[in-house]
């Protein structure tokens, strides 16, 4: 259960840019997985610059929330009318290219971040060894997905936000600068994103086209928790990181059809998830 309270909080933090941003914008973004993927890039640059691991925790998403809003005023703002057809078509070649640019930078090889000092040793849970890391990554996701509720439904910013997810035109005609808006969310997500492949790099490798499993998984969980929740996405990467742990105890090794029968069940009892706002 551990392990998966420890990838179920990896999960969220993919996961709760994604929801907003498909929430607000109804923009299906394939490309989001590499912008956790830049991160770890990132956040691996700035680990063999400064060999700081804190550093490098809070660079990558301050890149990737830049990285983010660029792509959103220089690409999406020209097919937001145009259909999930085009989306999928953008962010899929947008994935492709920044894969090779990372391959032909880096190289193919798997690299790891090390450790931070301090959390690379282990703690003992009821007898049992834990890893102090994944355990740093349980306190932080929750912490992190506490302040996002907090400003999620006590912030001006949230109230706009969910506004948004609710009635993206009645929130235009009350004079909200949607542009602004989309602007500002997608980058948020993209900063999520870039924070989550900083925190992932001593957990799993580091490597080009480690975007591909992890986006299935992000998906899974928005459609779970449901589209424009920060409550939902908690929700869905709770549920998917404890059947991707406890799957293969169950299944035998068969953790990917233990968390696509909890979407099915899910969307069977609610279509829209757990806690959407949309039909």
């Amino acid at each position: 259960m551990l392990n998966g309270l420890a990838f179920g909080g990896l999960i969220f933090l993919l996961a709760a840019g994604l929801s907003v941003i498909f929430g607000l914008m109804d923009v299906l973004n394939l490309a989001h997985g590499s912008f956790y993927m830049l991160g770890a890039y990132v956040g691996l640059t700035v680990l063999s610059l400064t060999n700081n691991f804190w550093l490098a925790l809070i660079a990558a998403p301050i890149a990737l929330a830049i990285i983010g809003a660029s792509v959103e005023v220089v690409l999406f703002r020209r097919i937001y009318q145009r259909g999930h057809l085009m989306q999928v078509l953008l962010t899929f070649g947008l994935t492709l290219v920044i894969v090779d640019l990372i391959r032909w930078r880096f190289g193919p090889q798997t690299h790891s971040l090390p450790t931070p000092p301090g959390l690379d040793g282990a703690v003992h849970i009821l007898g049992v060894p834990f890893a102090s890391y994944k355990l740093f990554v349980i306190v932080f996701a929750t912490v992190v997905a506490a302040a996002l509720v907090i400003v999620w439904r006590r912030s001006r910013v949230g109230a706009i936000l969910r506004a948004g997810v609710a009635d993206r035109e009645m929130l235009g005609l009350l004079g909200i600068d949607l542009s602004r808006v989309f602007t500002a969310t997608f980058a948020f997500g993209a900063a999520l994103a870039g924070l989550a492949g900083v925190v992932v790099g001593p957990y799993l490798s580091v490597y080009p086209g480690m975007d591909e499993s992890i986006l299935v998984l992000v998906l899974v969980v928005v459609v779970v928790g449901g589209l424009g929740s920060i409550e939902g996405a908690i929700l869905g990467s709770l549920l998917v990181g404890l059947a991707n742990a406890i799957g293969p105890l169950v299944l035998g090794g068969f953790e990917a059809a233990s968390i696509f029968a909890v979407m099915a069940v899910v969307l069977l009892v609610r279509p829209r998830g757990l806690l959407g706002l949309r039909q």
